[in-house]
C-alpha cells in the first residue's frame, strides 16, 4: 500500500483529497511534518483560494523547499488546483504579483472568458503519451472551480530534457493549462477528488507512477 502525505499548509480540500486517495488504496496522512512528507511515496499539494495566500501558507512551513527536495530525489509530487498554480514562477491577482515556487516558468493570471469563475464539469485535451489520463475516454469530464490559470506554456522544448506533457482545457473561448506531467512532478487545475470515478481513476494512475 503506497504511503501518501497530503500537505497541510492551511489551504485546500484536505479531507476530500484524503478520502479520495484512501478510496484508491493509499495509506494517507495529512500533515505538515517535513520528515513524513519527505519519506512518503507520494506528496499531494492541494490548494484553494488566492495564489498569494496559498504561497504565504506554503512559505510558513517551508513547503517550497520541501517540494524541491522531493523532486531533486525523483520523488512524486501532485499539485491540485491552486496547488498546481503555485508551482509556476508567478501569479498576478488584482494587479499584485506574487512569486511562486518556480518549478515551471509561467504566469498564473485571470481567465479571459466572458464568465468567470470557470465552475463545473469540462473536458480536457491530453497528449497521446499521457500516463495521467491513461485509460480515460477523451470525452471524460472533470470538475473545475477557478478564476485564474496558466494561459501560455513558457517552457521551451529541449534536445536534452524530455519535454513535459501539457494537457489543455477551454472555457468561454479561452485556453488554459489543465494538467502537466513532468517527470516526478504532476499537477491538475481541476479537482480529481471531486471528479467522481474519473478522478479516482486518475489518482490510481498517479499511484501507479510510483513504480
Amino acid at each position: 500500500m503506497p504511503k501518501v502525505v497530503v500537505l497541510d499548509y492551511g489551504f485546500g480540500n484536505i479531507r476530500s483529497a484524503e478520502r479520495a486517495l484512501q478510496r484508491v488504496g493509499a495509506d494517507v496522512e495529512v500533515t505538515a511534518d517535513h520528515r513524513a512528507a519527505l519519506d512518503a511515496d507520494g506528496l499531494v499539494v492541494p490548494g484553494v483560494g488566492a495564489f498569494a495566500a496559498c504561497m504565504a501558507g506554503l512559505d510558513a512551513i517551508r513547503g517550497g523547499r520541501l517540494i524541491g527536495q522531493r523532486l531533486a530525489g525523483g520523488r512524486p509530487v501532485l499539485g491540485i488546483c491552486v496547488g498546481m498554480q503555485i508551482l509556476f514562477e508567478r501569479g498576478i491577482e488584482h494587479g499584485v504579483l506574487t512569486e511562486g515556487c518556480g518549478e515551471w516558468p509561467g504566469t498564473v493570471e485571470r481567465l479571459a472568458a466572458p464568465v468567470v469563475p470557470h465552475m463545473g464539469w469540462n473536458t480536457v485535451r491530453a497528449p497521446r503519451s499521457t500516463a495521467l489520463f491513461a485509460g480515460l475516454d477523451p470525452d471524460t469530464r472533470y470538475y473545475f472551480v477557478h478564476s485564474y490559470g496558466v494561459r501560455e506554456w513558457e517552457l521551451p522544448e529541449s534536445d536534452v530534457l524530455r519535454a513535459p506533457l501539457v494537457t489543455w482545457a477551454e472555457h468561454g473561448g479561452d485556453e488554459f493549462v489543465a494538467a502537466v506531467e513532468n517527470g516526478p512532478l504532476w499537477a491538475t487545475q481541476f479537482h480529481p477528488e471531486k471528479s467522481g470515478d474519473a478522478g479516482a481513476h486518475l489518482l490510481e494512475n498517479w499511484l501507479k507512477s510510483f513504480n
